[in-house]
């Protein structure tokens, strides 16, 4: 038995070990990262305000108003995008799951968002909403055919903390949307036809079949949209760079304090932040997406 197991170990390995140069890479950059953050997070902006360590520069940024606010816009960024993101991803995987004429047409359509860059859509975003004179506005206020008045002035939507932010989770959205169907089909791609089968003969409808069959299987799926696209929220930069004006979230307050104002410890301060912000996240989605799979399987369980 111990010689299975040495055996198994060693397969295991030799399935590795082509990734061990790049998963090393990664730690390595991650760690010099990591540190050169940690030593700026920790050391005064001048050389007389104190030696390392020092909570000088974390408490200045901890007071700034600029800091809560960017925290708190980025926050909710993350609480509504996230499972928007998710929500459309498996909507839209249902949708191409299922044969019709021109589904092929369809996928290709959907998946062209990723072939735009991300500057290029907010730009277009920025030309649609832009004040005064944006399209939307024109569309809103009856300038195009067909089309009623429905404002009588025009919205300023950039100056509107909320209308800057709903445009920027707009451009997110669309943009990453085909990388969330594309993992939630790949799960539902998986799932053994003979399984809808044999729920169809014990008289198990589209909801049965998604809460017994569909659901379960595509948990992995699930917890992968998750985590990609928290991340992908947290460290958001293009969209609220162009979209929000002066609205911050922590990517582009990052920005702000090293390029504008100049403060590299500071700016060391928040990208901390939002790092310890990313793991908490993940470990929080873990535990929950664990606590998802345990409940829908014991469900299905009993259900059956």
């Amino acid at each position: 038995m111990a010689r299975h197991k040495s055996q198994g170990i060693v397969l295991h390995f030799k399935e590795i070990w082509p990734l061990l140069p790049a998963a090393l890479y990664l730690l390595s950059f991650l760690f010099v990262v990591l540190i050169y953050l940690i030593g700026l997070s920790f050391s005064a902006p001048t050389s007389d305000a104190g030696a390392f360590p020092t909570l000088q520069t974390i408490a200045k940024v901890v007071s700034m108003p600029q800091f809560r606010s960017a925290l708190v816009n980025t926050t909710v960024f993350v609480i509504i995008g996230t499972p928007l993101e998710l929500l459309v991803g498996i909507v839209l995987s249902l949708i191409l799951y299922r044969h019709f004429i021109g589904r092929n047409f369809v996928r290709g359509i959907l998946v062209l968002p990723l072939a735009v860059p991300a500057l290029v859509t907010a730009i277009l975003l920025f030309i649609l909403f832009d004040y005064p004179g944006g399209h939307i506005n024109h569309l809103l206020m009856g300038k195009y055919p067909l089309f009623p008045a429905v404002l009588s002035n025009p919205i300023n939507w950039r100056g509107s903390e909320f209308f800057a932010l709903s445009v920027s989770m707009i451009g997110k959205l669309w943009r990453d949307m085909p990388i969330s169907m594309l993992i939630i089909l790949a799960g539902l791609l998986s799932i053994d036809p003979e399984l809808f089968d044999a729920a169809k003969t014990m008289g198990g409808g589209w909801a049965t079949q998604f809460r017994h069959v569909v659901l379960p299987l595509i948990v992995p799926s699930i917890s992968a949209v998750l985590l990609l696209r928290s991340i992908e929220m947290w460290k958001e930069f293009i969209f609220p760079f162009v979209l929000a004006g002066q609205t911050d979230l922590l990517g582009t307050f990052i920005e702000s304090l090293y390029n504008d104002w100049g403060y590299s410890n500071e700016a060391a301060v928040v990208a901390l932040v939002l790092v310890g912000c990313i793991i908490v996240t993940t470990i929080v989605l873990l535990g929950i997406t664990e606590l998802l799979r345990r409940l829908v399987f014991e469900g299905g369980h009993r259900g059956g």
